[in-house]
């Protein structure tokens, strides 16, 4: 992997990640664009104990412009987008419109390959391999800002989601804080220690592999399972089989297998509802340990890949238990959902 930083024309960090060493990259971003000016706050509340970040300036982020006019897109035939140079393997860049800013975080665009109409699942092993290097140097570089106590990868596809640029994307945040999913884990990894003495996560992985039942898929460096208690329809958690709190812990089988196995995952995600319907709609999450907790080396990394849309046509809605009260009620069995999974496995 060969790493290139710039800045694009009002002062935000780029940087190239390329398969190739002999890659040059010294096009210059031509854009007049004025410095960014942000009005993100991280508020917190009271009664629930979490934050929240305010952030007006991103009403005026883009919304689904045209194809021919992607900011993700390479600068081609005149048109300058975000990306200053005419190709790219993947791109990594300090977001635009970001919901945290200066010292309230940092938010980063992860362009996963230049081609507008491919999707993650499209991708090579080789270069999907190069994402998850893109990923580990971008926790690693973050990691050193002062105020940062978390790093979180992610995808959100489909406009479904809410997506507003089609282009294969991810993004990722630096929060000032640790993230309130990622404080209920701690809290949980805190009381199962107390009670047995043993490790939660390793205790929830043993479970699901002795089990099988919710096993999707499983090789020698990592197991992705439906959850006993899944939340969404279709949902399923991928760990390494060795525990390790970050990306950056990941040892190199597992670095080597994941491009497989996560391609995998995606592509039968695709094919759940069947041909003819779209491309299915998800989040992929990376859940990372936050920085300077002592509990770190007791949280397993895993990603929480998962749908929205329960069934050929239709949506799961977050309305009044989910949204109102935080209980999720799932249609779908984890059972029945982990056997479809293994039914649309690759021949």
């Amino acid at each position: 992997m060969k790493k290139t930083s710039t800045r694009l024309a009002d002062g935000r960090e780029l940087v190239y990640y390329d398969l190739r060493d002999d890659v040059v990259r010294d096009a210059v971003d031509p854009r007049p664009l004025d410095p960014i000016s942000t009005t993100s706050e991280v508020r917190r509340d009271p009664l629930l104990g979490d934050s929240v970040a305010i952030a007006s300036h991103r009403q005026g982020r883009t919304y689904h412009p045209p194809a021919d006019a992607c900011p993700l897109c390479p600068s081609r035939d005149g048109r300058h987008s975000e990306i200053p140079d005419g190709d790219y393997d993947v791109v990594v860049f300090e977001n635009r419109f970001p919901s945290l800013a200066d010292d309230s975080g940092r938010c980063e665009v992860v362009c996963f390959t230049s081609d507008h109409d491919a999707s993650f699942a499209d991708l090579t092993e080789e270069r999907a391999a190069l994402v998850l290097e893109a990923w580990t140097d971008r926790t690693a570089e973050l990691a050193e800002l002062p105020h940062v106590q978390q790093v979180f990868c992610f995808e959100n596809r489909g406009a479904e989601i809410g997506v507003t640029l089609g282009h294969p994307h991810g993004q990722i945040y630096a929060y000032p804080f640790t993230t309130p999913r990622t404080a209920l884990m701690l809290r949980s990894l805190d009381d199962h220690r107390a009670a047995t003495g043993r490790n939660l996560f390793d205790d929830v992985v043993a479970r699901e592999r002795a089990e099988a039942e919710r096993v999707v898929l499983e090789t020698g460096e990592w197991v992705a399972f439906v959850p006993y208690a899944a939340h969404w329809p279709y949902e399923v958690h991928l760990y390494p089989t060795r525990r390790v709190p970050d990306l950056r812990a990941l040892d190199d089988a597992a670095r080597t297998e994941f491009p497989q196995v996560y391609l995998e995952l995606l592509r039968r995600f695709d094919r759940i509802f069947g041909q003819g319907e779209p491309p299915t709609p998800y989040i992929s999450a990376w859940h990372q340990a936050p920085f300077g907790d002592p509990r770190r080396d007791a949280f397993a990394l895993h990603l929480e890949l998962f749908t929205i849309r329960r069934t050929s046509g239709k949506l799961k809605f977050l309305a009044g238990s989910e949204s109102g009260m935080s209980v999720f009620i799932n249609d779908v069995p984890p059972e029945a959902a982990a056997r479809r999974l293994r039914e649309v496995a690759s021949a």
